[in-house]
């Protein structure tokens, strides 16, 4: 079998870094990809992937307003598609196939290595579409998940919402967890962090088995020894938290540009 490369391909993320993230990527495999195009969202992609005819698309899964699946149900062809999410890789493990692939977010090299092992396998088309289905069921599932914006805490006799935005990061404390805010404000949830950490949007990452941080609050990383890292919250305490030892590589993959 003929393979034609490098594949014209257009890179689809609502988010600047992660495309510039992708093209940092692609550009050490010259022979695998031609960057044809980027879009920043649903709508503008399935412009250009009608126009450009693209032969891969690097796919964000969710987007306001324009999901990538739903960009995928706009078109009139089939490209390879590799999709980009921020789902945990254990809840995707069904669907790592020879027909679609995906990347999660933080990506790092080693993954983006093995996405090549696939790019020139033929594509199943009835595998492609039962897994393309049972990936949009579980879009679905998780999707509530990522659309939370506030968390209930109880105060007093009392029950706020906290915004999501406005949290620094969580902390657990033996049974509980403490949830800090970026003006320094602290509350208390009779909860795990697991139990919080599946619930709560892609954007708050763990770092160490007692802390999740808000990585959209993330001022500064500094190396710290024995392969751990000291980050710096951009709140009102200037919050320092350090990592633990297993979390090097998620940490390292957020500025490895």
């Amino acid at each position: 079998m003929k393979i034609n490369r490098p594949y014209k391909t257009i890179i689809v993320d609502d988010e600047p870094l992660a495309r510039l993230r992708l093209q940092t990527l692609m550009r050490e495999y010259p022979d695998f990809f031609e960057i044809i195009a980027e879009a920043a969202n649903g709508e503008e992609a399935i412009e250009k992937i009608t126009q450009m005819k693209p032969e891969l698309l690097f796919l964000d899964i969710q987007m306001p307003v324009i999901s990538g699946f739903d960009v995928l149900k706009n078109l009139n062809y089939s490209p390879k598609v590799i999709f980009c999410t921020a789902f945990d890789e254990f809840a995707l493990k069904a669907f790592d196939t020879n027909c679609l692939d995906y990347l999660v977010k933080p990506l790092t090299k080693e993954r983006f290595a093995k996405t090549l092992e696939k790019l020139d396998q033929p594509i199943n088309k009835i595998n492609s579409e039962i897994n393309l289905n049972k990936l949009i069921e579980q879009f679905a599932q998780e999707y509530k998940k990522n659309e939370a914006s506030s968390i209930p805490v109880k105060v007093g006799d009392r029950i706020i919402f906290l915004r999501l935005e406005e949290v620094s990061y969580l902390q657990a404390d033996e049974k509980y967890v403490s949830i800090v805010t970026k003006y320094a404000k602290s509350y208390i949830l009779d909860s795990s962090l697991k139990k919080l950490e599946d619930k709560l949007p892609a954007y708050f990452i763990r770092v160490h088995k007692s802390y999740l941080i808000n990585k959209n609050l993330l001022k500064e990383i500094r190396k710290h020894f024995n392969s751990r890292f000291l980050l710096i919250m951009d709140d009102y305490s200037q919050s320092e938290i350090t990592s633990g030892r297993s979390y090097y590589q998620t940490i390292k993959s957020l500025f490895d540009y």
